[in-house]
């Protein structure tokens, strides 16, 4: 095997984070779970051919029947799974809270939402990620017509949070909802350094997509951040054709350009949690010995 392709092949053997994903659904007072009817009529409207599954009282469960998924065994609908409200406090941690670039009122937010309710999937992960993507975009919908009362969400795979009010009204291409609702662009100025930054992504391994990471100095950490979005659009669009070593457009008086070429690597992330990522180098901005030239 080329050495070459090492990372590359442990992201893809199943050294990544995965598993179900994760909304939290907040209010500022209790409230029931709908009657399983209607909550079946609203998710067959939003996903297509569903079929109630869980028949106990605290939780709703649907069979998404239009994403069938095949399995040595068979065919097999990913589940979406609904719990009932609870007053168990959210646990946002400092690093969290820090990234919630998109929710200006989450301060007030967490302080007079005291009730949640947890939506999930379930058996989705052998799905085709744009058809997984396209399914959770379209259960977040359900869920916003199932509870006019909830007033934001957290996706906890990447600790975005956004209002109730932000989603519905919400005009970006459908296609484009997944890495916008579901994908962190995180950014961290790091102490006892000479100006170094690090931004991240958190978000991706929910469809097996990887990750990035660029550890930088001397640059605008905006002209990065619009980089990162544009690298997780081509990653997204593309099935992640990057191997290790390749290059990408790096960034010229603000604009990707050609003219720079920055080298991909696959590394585990410099932040929590730690997880397998593409590293950036961002060349002559490059931070922490991470400038990898020509080698």
């Amino acid at each position: 095997m080329n050495e070459n392709t090492l990372e590359q092949d442990r992201f893809e053997q199943g050294d990544r984070p995965g598993g179900p994903f994760i909304m939290n659904l907040f209010f500022r007072e209790y409230r029931d779970l709908p009657d399983s009817a209607e909550a079946l009529k609203i998710m067959t409207k939003h996903i297509g051919q569903t079929e109630a599954t869980s028949k106990e009282k605290n939780i709703l469960g649907f069979a998404a029947k239009e994403y069938e998924v095949q399995y040595k065994d068979g065919k097999v609908p990913p589940l979406l799974m609904i719990t009932e409200c609870t007053d168990e406090p959210y646990e946002a941690y400092e690093i969290k809270r820090s990234q919630f670039w998109d929710c200006k009122e989450s301060e007030e937010i967490f302080s007079d939402c005291k009730y949640r309710i947890i939506a999930v999937d379930m058996l989705a992960g052998g799905m085709n990620y744009k058809e997984r993507a396209d399914m959770l975009i379209k259960y977040l919908y359900a869920l916003m017509e199932m509870f006019p009362e909830c007033e934001a969400v957290i996706f906890e795979n990447s600790g975005k949070m956004f209002t109730r009010e932000n989603i519905v009204d919400c005009t970006i291409p459908d296609e484009d909802k997944f890495i916008y609702f579901a994908v962190n662009v995180r950014f961290f100025n790091i102490s006892d350094t000479n100006g170094d930054m690090i931004v991240d992504t958190l978000g991706m391994s929910t469809l097996l997509l990887p990750d990035l990471q660029y550890h930088f100095h001397g640059i605008n950490p905006d002209f990065v951040v619009n980089h990162a979005y544009n690298m997780l659009s081509y990653i997204f669009e593309n099935d992640c054709p990057i191997k290790n070593n390749d290059y990408a457009d790096g960034i010229k008086d603000g604009k990707m350009s050609r003219e720079v070429q920055w080298k991909c690597r696959y590394e585990d992330s410099l932040i929590q949690p730690i997880r397998l990522v593409i590293d950036v180098d961002t060349g002559e901005y490059a931070s922490g010995g991470r400038n990898y030239g020509d080698e």
